[in-house]
């Protein structure tokens, strides 16, 4: 018990500087972006196309070194090296990649489908470069134990981020209208969606601008023979990283391509949308993710951590069903996150929020290789995962449409929740007795399904009713796990 609270603590306080900060800026730019584009379902489709675009390509441009520089740190006896071998490393591969990308930019914005916007492009480039570098002065506050100012950075960037898209696509065009001046001159007011790029890109140089007192207070050192060994380790993780980045964002590119220029990004626009709301599961699973990484390394060195982790792991679950249940359970009310002319597409809710459930369920049970230097593993496994995605996605979208690419972040993932056992089994076993959860998963369910179909009296009606549903699952889950007094009990275990 005092081990899943004091993952559960620093869960929440890393939770300042990952779910409140996106849960701000998926309850704020995701309303106001499905308004402003209200009517412009293709426009909001730019934005959530090449998002996903730089999802993948911030994993190839970080190429597994958080990773690496947490297991390199804590087998070395200077650490300080390790973390300026990393830093360097990023700094270089990130200049070379903007250089690269200015160099041909004409036929990778073709590739792309923007060869009218070079300029979309070139701050893309930007974007993913700098939240690059970012990544490993980031890190270093989580090994340091630094959540407080990890989350007061995270928290700024979205402030930032916020004022300048409200200011660039509302107020703006009021004051150009007025203006007589320079003003004119400097903003257009049909650049539109590109003002959410010009945001985001001055948005993450102020982060990095924050992040330089924890760049430049050590003695930069490359030393050639650790970064190799950093990079033998970590670019598997990479390899894997990207097939776990294909499940997550290749559909919404697959989707544009698939369905036709015509109306591919209106498509795009309108599954983005509704995604955007499933994917506040993924907020919890990161911010987990982020307190839980550094936890299990250093647990390793400790006696009886196999047993922890199965006891995390259980606790996680039962935690990340009530989640489910209350964003599936007041889809009433979260449904007002975007505009109604993009909500026929709640629809994939249930099926996105459930999917990354599983993802979480994978990210407890990948400790095994990570702990055991056996990260080839991964590549294998979210491999397989990448290949499902594609496949369901190749074959059923054009009978299903954006429904299918729903349904392939299950399939995905949950193949590799059992590849990964099958892996384990002979390697590294922890016994998570994963089917005392069947139950827990199938309450879970059913009170989604009767939920979603039964013609509630009104919404105070439907808002008891699916309270009640949640108190009677945090009931059954408090009789058979004692799910609420693991958390109140003063008594350690």
């Amino acid at each position: 018990m005092k081990e899943v609270r004091k993952l559960a603590g620093q869960t929440l306080v890393y939770g300042l500087g990952t779910i409140i900060p996106r849960f701000l800026h998926y309850a704020v730019m995701t309303p106001f972006y499905t308004r402003i584009f209200l009517h412009q379902q293709s426009q909001y489709g730019i934005i959530t196309e090449l998002y996903a675009w730089m999802v993948i390509l911030l994993v190839i441009l970080t190429y597994g070194m958080e990773t690496g520089f947490f297991r390199f740190s804590q087998k070395s006896d200077d650490p300080e090296k390790v973390y300026s071998t990393a830093l360097i490393s990023l700094l270089v591969s990130s200049v070379l990649f903007i250089a690269l990308v200015n160099m041909f930019i004409s036929p990778v914005s073709a590739v792309m489908n923007y060869k009218s916007n070079h300029d979309y492009i070139r701050m893309f480039a930007g974007i993913v470069a700098i939240d690059a570098v970012a990544a490993i002065p980031f890190a270093r506050l989580r090994r340091e134990n630094k959540p407080v100012i990890f989350s007061t950075i995270k928290l700024l960037n979205v402030f930032i981020t916020i004022g300048l898209v409200v200011f660039l696509l509302k107020i703006a065009p009021g004051i150009w209208e007025k203006s007589t001046g320079w003003f004119r001159h400097v903003y257009d007011p049909d650049y539109k969606v590109g003002y959410v790029f010009v945001a985001n890109l001055i948005s993450s140089s102020c982060t990095l601008i924050m992040l330089l007192p924890y760049i430049f207070n050590i003695k930069f050192r490359f030393d050639g023979g650790l970064w190799n060994r950093m990079v033998t380790y970590s670019f598997p993780l990479m390899l894997a990283g990207l097939s776990g980045t294909i499940n997550d964002a290749l559909d919404k590119v697959i989707l544009r391509r698939m369905i036709g220029e015509a109306d591919g990004l209106s498509v795009v626009g309108k599954y983005g949308a509704g995604y955007k709301i499933g994917v506040l599961m993924a907020l919890f699973i990161q911010m987990y993710r982020f307190a839980a990484e550094p936890f299990f390394f250093e647990r390793a060195k400790q006696a009886g951590a196999k047993e922890v982790y199965s006891y995390i792991m259980k606790y996680f679950i039962l935690i990340m069903l009530v989640v489910f249940l209350g964003l599936n359970l007041y889809i009433s009310i979260f449904q007002y996150i975007i505009a109604f002319t993009y909500r026929e597409a709640i629809v994939v809710v249930p099926i996105i929020s459930m999917a990354y459930l599983l993802y979480g369920v994978y990210i407890n049970h990948s400790i095994w290789y990570k702990l055991n230097d056996m990260t080839v593993y991964a590549v294998y496994i979210t491999a397989i995962g990448a290949a499902v995605t594609i496949l369901i996605n190749v074959l059923f979208i054009p009978a299903y449409g954006y429904m299918a690419s729903a349904w392939a972040h299950i399939a995905s993932y949950g193949s590799m929740i059992i590849v990964s056992f099958i892996f384990a089994e002979t390697r590294y076993k922890v016994h998570y007795n994963m089917k005392q959860f069947i139950p827990y998963f199938v309450l879970a369910i059913v009170m989604v399904v009767f939920g979603r179909f039964f013609k509630y009296s009104g919404l105070a009606a439907e808002l008891a009713i699916n309270t009640a549903f949640i108190l009677i699952f945090i009931g059954y889950a408090q009789y058979k796990d004692k799910l609420v007094t693991v958390f109140l009990s003063k008594q350690d275990k």
